[in-house]
């Protein structure tokens, strides 16, 4: 039968209706699952360029930076928590060394994902319950969650030996709080860990840093992650950390008008580069910043990291100004060496025998800060035992008085890091830490006291008697360790397994390991 005239004008209006309706159903589900993707947001990612130009590229003819940082009148991003990261490190005294981290002890084991059979007429559907990233999480954890148990059993064992196999080095001996946790964990982290480097930012602020002299360990990690040889991913659903690549040096350097006191300039770069990577990644946000870390070695290292209160709070931060009465917090924060070379090669290490270091202790350093003071005012030119200089004599090596002194004194100035204790480590020269509150690197795998003199300010004037108490078997022990310990503090390039740039790796490991994301999400 035809369709009479009725039938197809009811069936046109059936069509127009569909074709109004449908679009509005799609706009209203996009609205429903995504509602910001119609809402104007007043960031604009196009102010910081993901490109990586030269440094010349940055100049002017005249030398001064082009470098500009986008104003920003908005605050941080700043989602609230459900739930503060549940740290469980040991709590540690002020200016004591840290003590080995205490690796979570219950329910290490991620539960797997659990999925719904959707019955149909032909075929049955599995429906995951989380997305493909919580997935990739999940597994994540689950493998932080055995490791943990790994490093937990490995603890167990009390022997100053560890029991691992490994072709290039076996700790052992008094040097480490505890041989066997720390090879197992080592162990652990090259199999495991990996650390995605945002891409966003400019040199030199950002992806660069200085190589030399006072703050190149900042610098050479930097540089040693963009190389990406070594733990860094490209993919960040694969990633333990985050690496946030800004150079508190460089920002010194360019952003900063000497003698102004505006530091304005690093606020607006550091909230503003936060700003940035929470908008375009997930990661940020997800942890509020708990698995995102930072690196510096100049004395504002911990001042920048206030700008964003989340960063302060709960990030990673690998300072050398590790000062506990400035907000340091050992649980979540790891010490950095401060190390100073003049050029690529390293040092030659060793010094005279200890049957012919003939001065008790040496110290040569500027009047930088109160410390320094209280030491040069009680010492300076007094006792040829305790040779106390603001300037090497003349004609006299600073290197060859370090090499033939027993002790060589390190203590803090403006700030707590000082670069004398690694070269009292590579002269053989047992250090003697004078700060209050400072964590020397590693402290939680390392026994500072097996090698080291710690002296409290409070008695500087005390230092001689201090240091006769030390009976010579001791000392001669106290020395042979330096030796030992000598490997985690060498600047190699490439770097070699358990040189500095990996047991600064290891240090971040251990503050991730002590973190749960899906606790954050709860």
């Amino acid at each position: 039968m035809r369709p009479t005239r009725k039938t197809q004008v009811s069936s046109i209006s059936s069509i127009l209706v569909g074709l109004l309706v449908i679009p509005l159903v799609v706009l209203l589900v996009i609205f429903l699952i995504h509602p910001t993707a119609f809402s104007s947001s007043s960031f604009s990612s196009s102010s910081w360029e993901t490109t990586r130009n030269p440094v010349a590229s940055n100049f002017t003819s005249n030398g001064r930076s082009n470098y500009s940082v986008p104003s920003s009148t908005e605050e941080i991003w700043q989602p609230q928590p459900s739930q503060a990261p549940a740290f469980t490190f040991s709590n540690n005294r002020s200016g004591a060394p840290a003590p080995a981290p205490q690796i979570f002890g219950v329910d290490d084991e991620v539960q797997e994902t659990k999925t719904q059979q959707v019955e149909g007429p032909n075929k049955t559907v599995s429906l995951s319950s989380s997305s493909s990233r919580s997935s990739q999480l999940e597994k994540l954890e689950a493998s932080l969650g055995r490791a943990r148990s790994s490093i937990r059993e490995a603890a167990k064992v009390r022997n100053k030996t560890s029991t691992h196999q490994d072709p290039d080095y076996v700790p052992r001996g008094p040097i480490y709080r505890n041989p066997n946790a720390f090879h197992r964990s080592y162990l652990e982290m090259e199999k495991l860990f990996k650390i995605y480097v945002y891409e966003e930012g400019q040199v030199p602020i950002f992806h660069d840093g200085p190589c030399f002299h006072m703050y190149l360990t900042e610098g050479r990690f930097i540089h040693e992650m963009e190389k990406g040889k070594l733990y860094r991913t490209t993919d960040p659903n694969q990633a333990l950390v985050y690496f946030l690549p800004f150079s508190v040096v460089r920002m010194v350097q360019f952003l900063y008008v000497p003698d102004s006191y505006d530091r304005n300039g690093l606020k607006l770069a550091v909230i503003d580069y936060i700003n940035l990577i929470a908008h375009k990644h997930p990661f940020w946000n997800r942890s509020l910043g708990a698995d995102h870390f930072m690196l510096s070695c100049h004395d504002w290292g911990p001042f920048t990291t206030t700008f964003v209160p989340h960063l302060f709070h709960k990030s990673i931060r690998v300072l050398c100004n590790a000062n506990t009465s400035e907000g340091f917090n050992p649980s979540k924060d790891a010490s950095l060496p401060e190390i100073k070379l003049l050029t690529s090669k390293i040092p030659r290490l060793g010094g005279h025998p200890a049957s012919s270091r003939s001065t008790l202790a040496f110290f040569a350093g500027g009047l930088h800060g109160h410390i320094r003071y209280l030491l040069l005012n009680e010492w300076k030119g007094k006792d040829q035992d305790v040779q106390v200089y603001e300037k090497v004599p003349h004609g006299v090596s600073y290197e060859e008085m370090m090499k033939s002194s027993k002790f060589c004194l390190c203590p803090s100035g403006y700030e707590v890091a000082s670069p004398r204790v690694v070269e009292s480590i590579y002269a053989e020269c047992v250090p003697v830490l004078i700060s209050d509150g400072y964590i020397p690197p590693f402290s939680d795998v390392l026994d500072w006291k097996s090698f080291s003199v710690q002296v409290p300010v409070k008695n500087i004037s005390d230092i001689k008697n201090i240091l006769m108490s030390i009976s010579n078997r001791q000392y001669l022990r106290m020395q042979r360790r330096l030796k030992q310990v000598q490997r985690h503090f060498l600047m190699n390039g490439p770097p070699k397994r358990y040189d500095v740039f990996h047991m600064i790796v290891h240090s971040i490991w251990l503050r991730r390991l002590n973190i749960r994301i899906q606790d954050l999400l709860m």
